[in-house]
């Protein structure tokens, strides 16, 4: 698509590859725009994020960060605003299953944009940062958000205070990831998942997607009327049905995604 995103199409699958190492404006522009066309195209039944190299992201290109501080921008991070937020959200509220490929070093925004996804893989040996306070800044793309849910208040306050490297073991333990494979197995793995998650129940993993998106700060019963609306819902869908004539049948279903 661009100089700095890809995108590769096979099975279901939509691969989005990050050719640089830290953001910029064009790669963000770049990335923002191929996760908006993906939305929209019902082709797609899963994404699969990744990186190049030895880095999946790095956050900020602190290079380009600096030309516009010495410009004389006024607001030189209003790009939070303008750019990292909507890109996030968009990755975020994709409607089929997203699975990241952390082929490296993922540190700063980077993190942010890993976390955004449902599924993550990652190479042994990954180091990963929250890295935001090492250079005198607030943490941003949902960063304390996530941690806080994910790790927890305590820990999420000295990863974000305290931003020592960690490794991609140590990430699995936390939960932060799900899988660590040998560096070059993270492809293979991740292509498998989404491959695997392109040939199951869309519109299951959609309803899905949406409870977990609420169901840490909505009280029981709003989680509960939101089940239940979704499953009545996808209750009626072709692929509902068919995994139970399948399971009757004592063969595997073959879900088309509607």
């Amino acid at each position: 698509m661009s100089d700095t995103v890809t995108r590769e199409d096979a099975g279901g699958v939509a691969v989005l590859t990050l050719l640089q190492p830290a953001f910029t404006h064009a790669s963000r522009q770049a990335l923002l725009a191929a996760v908006e066309a993906v939305a929209t195209d019902e082709s797609v039944r899963a994404v699969l994020l990744t990186g190049t190299g030895r880095a999946f992201c790095v956050g900020q290109d602190l290079g380009e960060h600096m030309a516009e501080m010495q410009s004389g921008a006024p607001a030189p991070l209003s790009v939070v605003e303008r750019e990292y937020n909507p890109l996030v959200l968009a990755l975020a509220a994709l409607r089929v299953p997203v699975v990241v490929g952390i082929n490296g070093a993922c540190a700063g925004a980077g993190l942010g944009l890993a976390l955004a996804g449902d599924i993550r893989v990652a190479a042994a040996g990954a180091k990963f940062t929250t890295a935001f306070t090492g250079i005198g800044l607030s943490s941003d793309s949902a960063v304390a958000a996530r941690l806080v849910h994910s790790v927890g208040g305590s820990r999420a306050a000295e990863l974000l205070l305290l931003p020592e490297p960690f490794l991609a073991e140590q990430a699995a333990e936390w939960g932060l990831v799900h899988r660590v494979v040998a560096p070059e197995r993270v492809m293979d793995e991740a292509r498998n998942l989404a491959g695997r998650l392109a040939a199951g129940p869309t519109l299951a993993y959609r309803a899905v997607k949406t409870v977990l998106a609420t169901a840490a700060t909505d009280s029981l019963e709003d989680t509960l009327a939101l089940e239940g609306r979704l499953q009545a819902e996808v209750g009626q869908s072709a692929d509902h049905r068919e995994a139970v004539e399948a399971f009757l049948a004592k063969r595997p279903p073959v879900f088309t995604g509607h």
